[in-house]
């Protein structure tokens, strides 16, 4: 694999590819506005609609990165397992992923969806720590992409695609409870966490497991992932969305949001990840805790959301380019080493807090 097309050069994707590009691969960047900047690699404004040209672009390379909304996803990886060559996304939808698993079993490629920060980097994280001990009886994934300086009662920046966020508050969330696996509805299930003396408060949201409770079913008693926000943040989005009628409305609803909270440069990522269980006969708790903060990387101050992001699906394809990981078939990301991971050039970025 040395020939990479990376699809949306929005934040993330124009990141992954410049990532991408310094650590040797020849990449092909792909969107409709490519002329707002210049790159060092090749650019190319496709149209996605357009079959023929997405078929030649996929003729002309060894894997393709989405970066787009989720809803583009599934096609994408239709073409591209018709092309025989890697795919790879971000996405946190649940039946994007369940069309992609059924079809790696035909691709001659590897379909990798879900690479992102969560789906993606928390699931190498949890499984890392479920390994550590001898019996896992609980392991709790908490993610929150914030502002560093919240304003208003939402306190909340919309740095994340507004139609990912809309997505994960209103579909069903997958868990492990009590050793059966089910679905409970999205923003439930309020607790209360600390990190570094900050009060967060953590509710379920859809998508941040990935494939995990296929994976750990029977295996582990009790796993779910929420999501972390300012304390209140969960009780003003049910009213919006509940209360208001607005999840009938999405994409309007996504559009007042980011108008209301648009993206914010000093962010930071606040990811709380633990496991509980037993070791060499004793009760055991193994945390990773960490708040993710900008990065300068390749000249350019990153937001915290951007490079979390990009660094975990570049690293992942840097280890599919060196044989860490297979070729074919689906990958899940529990199944990825996170020792490995963290010695990649780009996972490494993950090795201790901004």
């Amino acid at each position: 694999m040395k020939k990479i097309a990376v699809l949306g050069l929005g934040n993330v994707g124009s990141l992954a590819a410049v990532m991408l590009h310094d650590s040797g691969f020849q990449v092909i960047g792909v969107d409709q506005h490519t002329a707002l900047q210049d790159y060092e690699f090749e650019t190319r404004a496709i149209d996605l609609n357009d079959d023929v040209l997405v078929e030649n672009l996929l003729g002309d390379v060894d894997a393709i990165l989405s970066c787009l909304p989720y809803d583009l996803n599934a096609k994408l990886a239709v073409q591209a397992c018709a092309a025989a060559i890697h795919y790879f996304d971000l996405t946190e939808d649940v039946p994007t992923t369940q069309s992609i698993i059924k079809l790696s079993q035909q691709s001659k490629g590897l379909m990798a969806p879900q690479c992102g920060l969560a789906p993606g980097f928390v699931g190498i994280v949890g499984s890392n720590l479920i390994g550590k001990l001898d019996i896992a009886r609980n392991c709790r994934m908490r993610v929150g992409a914030l502002p560093q300086n919240p304003t208003g009662l939402m306190g909340y920046a919309f740095n994340w695609s507004p139609a990912g966020v809309v997505n994960e508050y209103l579909n069903d969330c997958e868990v492990i409870e009590s050793g059966e696996r089910k679905t409970v509805s999205s923003m439930e299930w309020l607790e209360t966490i600390y990190i570094d003396g900050v009060e967060l408060e953590a509710f379920t949201t859809s998508g941040g497991l990935g494939t995990m409770c296929e994976t750990f079913h029977g295996k582990v008693a009790n796993l779910d992932y929420k999501t972390m926000r300012y304390p209140g943040h969960m009780k003003l989005m049910n009213f919006f969305f509940h209360e208001l009628l607005m999840r009938q409305r999405r994409e309007e609803a996504g559009e007042i949001l980011v108008h209301a909270k648009p993206p914010v440069r000093d962010d930071i990522v606040y990811v709380h990840i633990s496991a509980e269980g037993e070791q060499d006969g004793r009760p055991a708790r193994e945390e990773f805790v960490r708040g993710y903060r900008p990065k300068l990387i390749a000249g350019t101050m990153r937001t915290a959301i951007a490079w979390t992001t990009a660094s975990s699906v570049v690293a992942i394809i840097e280890m599919v380019r060196d044989g860490k990981l297979p070729d074919h078939g689906f990958l899940k990301q529990e199944d990825i080493s996170f020792d490995d991971f963290i010695a990649t050039p780009t996972g490494s970025l993950y090795a201790s807090e901004a």
